[in-house]
C-alpha cells in the first residue's frame, strides 16, 4: 500500500543470533513483492526497498542505519520493533521529517514530540478496554497476569493453583510458554488461558487441540475473507519454498547526506493520516491527531477440537458482540464432556457405594455398587463420558483444620486429582467457597440413630396410670373437700332438717341425713358411678352435689378412655426424645463422624443447645467421635452411645437393623450434590442431568431400590390379646385389700360398741345405786342409753336447740 505513495522504502530490523533473517523482514519482503505484482497499483513503477540488519536493543545501531537509509532518499522507514530500538529511528524521522511507520503497539512519549509517525497496531489502550471486555463476559473473579519478563512462571502457577491466566507476551514467547504448560500437566479444562498477543491463530495449536484446555486470543485478521485466505495461503507457500533472492534490494551507504528536513514530509504526513483503506487486518483508519489507529475490529477467538472457532467480535466503539454460532455451541449440553474419560472419587458408604459381592475377583468400576454408582452410570448414560471410580486415600468426606487446610474428597477435587466426587457429599458453605456443587441430588437433615428403647410390659398397678399421681391426689382432696362442704352446708340451711315422725307434727324432734360420714359416702358414691341412698333436699346442698357429678363425670369419662391402652400396650421407655435432651445430660455418650459435614454444622453453629453438644465433643474427640458411620452404628449397638447422623443414612441402617431408631425429627436440612473443582466446565451439565432425572422420577426409583429392606414388624398392627393377671391383677388386690380392711373396721366397731356400753351402766349405776342397776339393766334405763347414743349419732336435736 506504501507503493502507491513512494518508489524507494526503508527496512529496518532486528535478527536473533539463531536467525539469520526475521519474520518481519520476510513479511516486509512479501508485501513489496505483492505490490510489484499487481501493476493496477502502481503501473508505471516499481516499489524497491532497503533493507538494514541490527541487533536486539541496539538504539545506537538502529539510529546510525537509519541515517543511512534517509541518505538514500527513502521517503518513510519501517520497523523497528523493539522500544528501544524504536525510539531511536523515531527521534532521527522526527528531525528529518520523514514518516516513520510502525507496526508494533506504541507507548506515548511524555513531551508528544513523536509527530512523524503512524501505527498500524491497534491503539493499547482500546486493546486493553478488549481485554476488560472479555474478562467481564468470561466473568472471572480472580485472574493472573504474566508478562514477558516473567521468569519461573508455570511452576508458580500450578503451585498456586492459578486457573484464569493471561499472558501478555509476544508470539515467540506464547510458544515457549504452550510447551511448558503441556508438560507441567496444565493443559486440562480447568485452565483457562487468555494471550494478548494478535498472533495467536499463527502458532501451532495441534499439540493441544484434544487436551481440552480452554484457550482464548485475539485474532487481527479477518481469515474468512476470501482475498485474506489467499493471501495466507501464497505465504505460507513462499515460506515453505524458502528465501529468495531480493530482488529490490538497494546497498545502502554507510554514510548520511541528509542533513535538512525534507520538504514533502509534512505533506506526506497529511496524505497517510487522510487515507482509508482495506487491508489484511480490516478497514483501517487513523487518527488525525496523533496518527493512532483506533477504530478496529478484533476476532475473539476460543480453541475447539475441530478448528480454531470465531466466539465474538470486538470493536473499539460497539464493544463485544457474540456471534450466532458461539451461542449455538453454548445450548449443547453434552459438547464438553462426550468422550472424555473423568476420574471419579468416592467414598465407602452403604448403600451409595459398597463393594460388589462376587465370586470372580473384579477389577475397575466393576468393584463398585450401590446407589452412587447407579447415578453415576445415569449421568454418563445423559452426559457421553466415561469414567474411572477410586476409593479417596484416607477415606474422609473433607474438612478444614485449624490451619485452613483441606482434606479428603474435597482435598482430591482442589488439588485436581480427581474431576466429580459421586458420593454422600453434603453441600455447605464452607465447601462451596473452595470446590462447586452441582444441584442436590438427594435432600435430608442431621438426627440421632440410638437403640430402639426397651419396651416395658403394664404391671398389675397399671389401672392406675391413665391418671398421673398428681391428678389421683388432687382427685382424693377434691372428694375430701367436697365432703366437708356438702356438711357444713346441711347444718346451715333448715330444708336439710325434717321431723322423723311425721304422724306428729307436734314432735320437737328434727334430724339431718348429712352427717360428716354420711357426707364422705354421698362423694365417694358419686365418684364410683353408684350413687347413695341420700339425696340432698335444699338448693344450696343440690348445687353442691351436681357440681360434684359433673366433676366425677369428666374424670371417669377421662379414666376409661385411656385405660385400655394402660392395659394392653407395651410402653417404650426412651432415655432421650430430641437433640435437647441429649445437650441436657453427660451419660449417654454422643457424637458424629470425624471432619464431616455433621462435625463441621455443630462445629461452626451458633444455636446454644448445639454449642453445647459441640463442646461435649470436641471435649472427648478421642471417644466422641468415630471414623465412619460403621465404628458409629458398632458403638451404639454395644455401648451407651448416641450417633448424629444424615437422616437417609438412619432410615436405610433401621431397615436392615430392628434394633436401632432415629430419635426426635431433623435438626436441619441440607442436600447431597455432585463435587467438582472450582470453576469446572462439568457442574452445569452434570446439574441439568440430576434435574432431568429428578422429572423422569428415577432418583426417586434409586432409592426405593437400594433402601427398601426386610421391615421391622409394626407394632401398631399387633392383633388385640387377652388380657391377663399382670395387666390387671392388681383389681383383685385392691379387693382383697378391702375386704381385709372391711373386717377389721367391724371388729374395731364391735369393741368400741362393746366398751361405749360398758361405760354407761357404771355411770348409771353409780347415780341411781345398786338396786336399781338391775331394773335399769332390764327395762328402760337400756333403751335410754341407747336413745342418747342414737341422737347423737344421727344428728337428732329437739326442736328447743334450734329456737
Amino acid at each position: 500500500h506504501v507503493g502507491l505513495l513512494c518508489s524507494l522504502a526503508g527496512g529496518i530490523f532486528e535478527t536473533r543470533d539463531s536467525e539469520m533473517v526475521s519474520m518481519d523482514e520476510l513479511a516486509f519482503k512479501f508485501a513489496v513483492t505483492n505490490i510489484n505484482r499487481n501493476r493496477t497499483l502502481m503501473p508505471n513503477s516499481t516499489l524497491t526497498y532497503d533493507i538494514q540488519r541490527i541487533k536486539l536493543f541496539d538504539g545506537f545501531e538502529a539510529s546510525r542505519r537509519a541515517c543511512d537509509q534517509l541518505a538514500l532518499g527513502v521517503v518513510a522507514v519501517f520497523g523497528p520493533s523493539h522500544s528501544s530500538s524504536l525510539s531511536a529511528v523515531q527521534s532521527v524521522c522526527n528531525a528529518l521529517e520523514v514518516p516513520h511507520i510502525q507496526t508494533r503497539w506504541k507507548h506515548p512519549s511524555v513531551d508528544n514530540k513523536d509527530s512523524f509517525f503512524i501505527n498500524l497496531h491497534p491503539e493499547y489502550t482500546a486493546v486493553a478496554r478488549a481485554v476488560l471486555d472479555v474478562v467481564t463476559f468470561f466473568k472471572w473473579k480472580k485472574l493472573t497476569v504474566v508478562y514477558e519478563d516473567s521468569t519461573g512462571t508455570t511452576l508458580e502457577l500450578k503451585k498456586d493453583k492459578e486457573f484464569f491466566v493471561l499472558f501478555d507476551c509476544s508470539p515467540r514467547t506464547a510458544a515457549e510458554l504452550l510447551k511448558q504448560l503441556s508438560s507441567m500437566g496444565m493443559m486440562t479444562e480447568y485452565y483457562h488461558f487468555f494471550f494478548t498477543t494478535l498472533d495467536l491463530f499463527a502458532l501451532d495449536l495441534e499439540p493441544y487441540r484434544y487436551s481440552g484446555v480452554n484457550m482464548t486470543g485475539f485474532r487481527l485478521l479477518n481469515a474468512d475473507e476470501p482475498q485474506v485466505g489467499s493471501t495466507l495461503d501464497r505465504w505460507a507457500l513462499e515460506r515453505q519454498q524458502g528465501p529468495k533472492q531480493d530482488s529490490g534490494l538497494v546497498d545502502g551507504v554507510m554514510t548520511c547526506h541528509r542533513h535538512k528536513a525534507w520538504r514533502f514530509g509534512p505533506r506526506f504526513m497529511n496524505l497517510f493520516k487522510e487515507a482509508q483503506w482495506t487491508g489484511l487486518t480490516g478497514h483501517i483508519v487513523l487518527n488525525k491527531t496523533d496518527g493512532l489507529r483506533r477504530d478496529f475490529d478484533l476476532d475473539i477467538i476460543s480453541l475447539k477440537e475441530d478448528r480454531t472457532n470465531r466466539i465474538a467480535v470486538w470493536n473499539s466503539y460497539r464493544g463485544l458482540n457474540l456471534t450466532q454460532v458461539s451461542r449455538d455451541k453454548r445450548n449443547n449440553v453434552t459438547d464438553s464432556l462426550a468422550n472424555r474419560t473423568l476420574i471419579v472419587t468416592t467414598i465407602l458408604e452403604n448403600p451409595y457405594v459398597m463393594y460388589k459381592k462376587s465370586d470372580k475377583e473384579l477389577s475397575g468400576n466393576e468393584r463398585f455398587e450401590g446407589y452412587c454408582l447407579d447415578l453415576l452410570k445415569e449421568l454418563s448414560n445423559i452426559l457421553g463420558f466415561t469414567y474411572e471410580v477410586g476409593l479417596v486415600s484416607d477415606g474422609k468426606y473433607g474438612a478444614q483444620n485449624d490451619k485452613g487446610e483441606w482434606n479428603g474428597m474435597v482435598r482430591e477435587l482442589i488439588d485436581h486429582v480427581a474431576d466429580l466426587a459421586v458420593a454422600p457429599l453434603t453441600i455447605t458453605y464452607v465447601r462451596e467457597k473452595v470446590i462447586d456443587f452441582s444441584k442436590p441430588f438427594m435432600t435430608l437433615g442431621i438426627s440421632i440413630l440410638y437403640r430402639k428403647p426397651n419396651g416395658t410390659n403394664p404391671g398389675v398397678f397399671s389401672f392406675l396410670n391413665p391418671l398421673s399421681p398428681d391428678i389421683w391426689l388432687y382427685v382424693l382432696l377434691a372428694c375430701t373437700g367436697v365432703s366437708c362442704v356438702l356438711f357444713v352446708i346441711a347444718r346451715f340451711t333448715p330444708f336439710e332438717w325434717y321431723n322423723p315422725h311425721p304422724c306428729n307434727p307436734s314432735s320437737t324432734l328434727i334430724e339431718n341425713n348429712f352427717t360428716l360420714l354420711n357426707s364422705f359416702w354421698f362423694g365417694v358414691g358419686a365418684l364410683m358411678r353408684q350413687g347413695s341412698e341420700l339425696m340432698p333436699k335444699a338448693l344450696s346442698t343440690r348445687i353442691v352435689g351436681g357440681i360434684w357429678w359433673f366433676f366425677t363425670l369428666i374424670i371417669i369419662s377421662s379414666y376409661t378412655a385411656n385405660l385400655a391402652a394402660f392395659l394392653t400396650v407395651e410402653r417404650m421407655d426412651a432415655p432421650i426424645d430430641s437433640a435437647d435432651d441429649l445437650a441436657k445430660q453427660t451419660r449417654i455418650e454422643y457424637g458424629a463422624v470425624r471432619d464431616g459435614s455433621t462435625m463441621t454444622f455443630f462445629k461452626k453453629s451458633k444455636i446454644s443447645t448445639y454449642e453445647k453438644m459441640w463442646a461435649f465433643m470436641s471435649s472427648r474427640k478421642n471417644t466422641a467421635l468415630v471414623k465412619n458411620n460403621g465404628e458409629g452404628i458398632t458403638r451404639v449397638l454395644t455401648t451407651d452411645y448416641a450417633l448424629l447422623m444424615e437422616s437417609t443414612s438412619i432410615e436405610y441402617i433401621s431397615q436392615r437393623n430392628c434394633n436401632l431408631t432415629q430419635i426426635g425429627g431433623l435438626i436441619d436440612s441440607k442436600g447431597y450434590g455432585v463435587g467438582t473443582p472450582i470453576g469446572s466446565p462439568y457442574r452445569d451439565k452434570v446439574t441439568i442431568a440430576i434435574l432431568q432425572l429428578q422429572e423422569e422420577g428415577k432418583l426417586h426409583m434409586m432409592k426405593e431400590k437400594w433402601w427398601r429392606g426386610n421391615g421391622c414388624p409394626e407394632e401398631d398392627n399387633k392383633e388385640a390379646s387377652a388380657l391377663g393377671v399382670e395387666n390387671i391383677g392388681g383389681i383383685f388386690i385392691v379387693l382383697a385389700a378391702g375386704l381385709v380392711l372391711s373386717v377389721f373396721v367391724a371388729i374395731g366397731e364391735f369393741v368400741y360398741k362393746a366398751r361405749r356400753n360398758a361405760d354407761i351402766e357404771e355411770a348409771f349405776c353409780f347415780f341411781y345405786g345398786p338396786q336399781s342397776r338391775q331394773f335399769q339393766w332390764r327395762g328402760s334405763a337400756s333403751s335410754s342409753t341407747t336413745s342418747l347414743s342414737t341422737d347423737l349419732e344421727s344428728g337428732r336435736l329437739l326442736a328447743d336447740d334450734l329456737e
